[in-house]
């Protein structure tokens, strides 16, 4: 028996393509950042989120095991998220987080 981990593909749920690669339900605008820290916050299982955002339960468990999976960068990215002034969101939109990155720093200078 080998050691190595296994490897669930979860892409007929979980998509990064949209949402600046922000990780969501396929087809969905909910993110999986919502799903892992809604079930967190509020002490919710899979049901109860499936309830409370009108999504299947397969997608749910989907969801959380793609954060577990991922918890460092998607919570990285929610970080980068909330760092953005909630003006800059409704003046810029979704272009909002790029106008950030692209206003930042760079190395070296």
């Amino acid at each position: 028996m080998s050691d190595a981990p296994v490897t669930v593909d979860l892409s007929k749920y979980i998509d990064r393509h949209f949402f600046e690669e922000r990780p969501h339900v396929r087809d969905r605008r909910v993110s999986v950042a919502t799903i892992a820290y809604s079930a967190r916050e509020n002490n919710w299982n899979s049901a109860e989120v499936a309830e409370n955002y009108g999504l299947s339960e397969e997608q749910v468990l989907a969801a959380l095991l793609y954060y577990h999976e991922h918890a460092a960068e998607i919570d990285a990215q929610e970080a980068e998220y909330a760092a953005v002034p909630v003006e800059d969101w409704v003046k810029y939109g979704e272009d909002a987080l790029l106008l950030r990155r692209n206003d930042a720093p760079r190395r070296g200078e």
